[in-house]
């Protein structure tokens, strides 16, 4: 693709191959497909609104963070030279079974063992893309402290842009926004059922896949899969 405008957002993000079963229902789940763009029609849930529970998780796509949205500082061009720099010295490796869990009230996939390649992943792409991000402003920095940071998330969004990195970040692909215990006790189940066994299937770490946001509120995009070569 060719480079995006001044003001779009970048993002390394975990997402499944598009022919991973996981693409497909989860995107279903979501209601869009963030390869194409496209509109994916979602599955019905009694007495709830499921465009209204998957809204903020559609606006981002399927994925797992590595390295959170962020503006460039420098060019499209050397913020893919980082990536694929990255991408030349890690192997892949085996994603764990994923499973639908409870994270703080939200409904998200998560892996079933630990896998510190995970781990080492999103930290690398945190790091090896910083020359590349552009600070936060202050409206930003605000919105983020509204949510209570400790001193450690304090440091970590000072350092980084963002709280949630490092030792405080955790593989997930979220699927609603935050439910209430009425709502997760029909939605769970019913995710759970949409998906199969999709999320457990055997599956590798491939790529690094980089997501551009155009403007804010915008959806975001795959942009780049870059294979993991290492």
């Amino acid at each position: 693709m060719g480079a995006p405008a001044p003001e779009a957002r970048l993002a390394l993000y975990w997402a499944p191959e598009t022919g991973d079963p996981l693409h497909r229902l989860g995107s279903a789940w979501l209601g869009r497909d963030a390869e194409t763009g496209a509109p994916v029609p979602q599955p019905s849930l009694p007495e709830l609104d499921i465009a209204e529970l998957t809204a903020d998780p559609r606006g981002y796509g399927l994925h797992a963070t590595l390295k959170p949205p962020f503006r460039l500082a420098l060019s499209w061009a050397e913020a893919m030279a980082a990536t694929e720099a990255l991408a030349a010295r890690t192997a892949p490796f085996d994603l764990p079974p994923l499973a639908v869990e409870n994270l703080d009230g939200f409904l998200a996939l998560r892996e079933t063992a630990p896998c510190p390649a995970l781990g080492a992943l999103a930290d690398a792409c945190v790091e090896a893309l910083e020359p590349c991000r552009l600070p936060p402003d202050e409206a930003e920095l605000a919105r983020r402290r509204r949510a209570r940071l400790t001193p450690r998330q304090e440091e970590l969004l000072a350092r980084y842009g963002y709280p949630y990195v490092m030792e405080e970040w955790r593989f997930h692909v979220t699927l609603t926004r935050r439910l209430t215990p009425a709502e997760m006790a029909v939605v769970r189940p019913a995710v759970t059922d949409f998906l199969g066994d999709a999320p457990g299937r055997p599956r590798r770490v491939s790529a690094i896949t980089l997501f551009t946001q155009a403007a804010s509120g915008a959806p975001f995009l795959i942009a780049e899969r870059v294979p993991l070569r290492g």
